[in-house]
């Protein structure tokens, strides 16, 4: 099955800086199907870190989600829709849909994977996830995350992949890596100048 990525354009101010478990739950009220579905990955918003907890979209954010193709009418629905985002509020525009490229070297926010909370055991522990998913990329860990999913605090770490090959770099962009990625973890984009270098949150 073709996996595609909506883009759907967010007009609002402000989130929390650590939005994704809030975002999740505004999507599946909406749409109640997804909070049982494996099928979709969901990206956080990009913006500016303020250094009180919350983060200033950009003029051009955007609500990312990659899912199989015969699965967007489903997410249609989010189009013109407010999301309630623990105090705060974004309005969905209407989406276009991406076709997924190719790129030799993909980057994550953040990964998690259960019970690896130290660089080198969750580096480890990645490459057997890639081994598990047929693919030979050289995974590269970036800094530490922390992030809330209810009354649970977890660890993740920001994860780049090298060296992958046209198909290798599709399927990791379908798969991803680790868990939550519902809530924003294990999203791998194409690696650009600003993908890394001007992170902002």
């Amino acid at each position: 099955m073709v996996h595609v990525e909506l883009h759907f354009p967010i007009v609002g101010g402000t989130v929390a800086t650590d939005h994704g478990y809030a975002l999740f739950g505004a999507i599946s009220r909406i749409i109640p199907e997804v909070h049982v579905g494996d099928w979709l990955s969901i990206a956080t918003f990009k913006g500016v870190a303020r250094g009180d907890g919350t983060l200033q979209l950009d003029q051009e954010a955007t609500l990312k989600i990659r899912l199989p193709q015969d699965r967007v009418p489903t997410l249609l629905k989010l189009a013109g829709k407010r999301l309630e985002l623990d105090g705060h509020a974004v309005r969905l525009g209407a989406p276009q849909i991406h076709l997924l490229k190719p790129s030799p070297a993909l980057y994550a926010r953040v990964v998690t994977i259960k019970g690896y909370t130290e660089p080198e055991p969750f580096l480890e522990a990645s490459r057997r996830k890639l081994n598990d998913l047929g693919l030979t990329g050289e995974p590269v860990a970036g800094p530490r995350r922390v992030l809330k999913v209810g009354t649970h605090t977890i660890v993740g770490f920001a994860l780049a992949i090298n060296e992958l090959n046209d198909e290798g770099s599709i399927v990791l962009q379908e798969r991803g890596i680790g868990g939550r990625r519902h809530m924003g973890c294990g999203f791998f984009n194409p690696i650009t100048y600003s993908s890394i270098n001007k992170e902002r949150h």
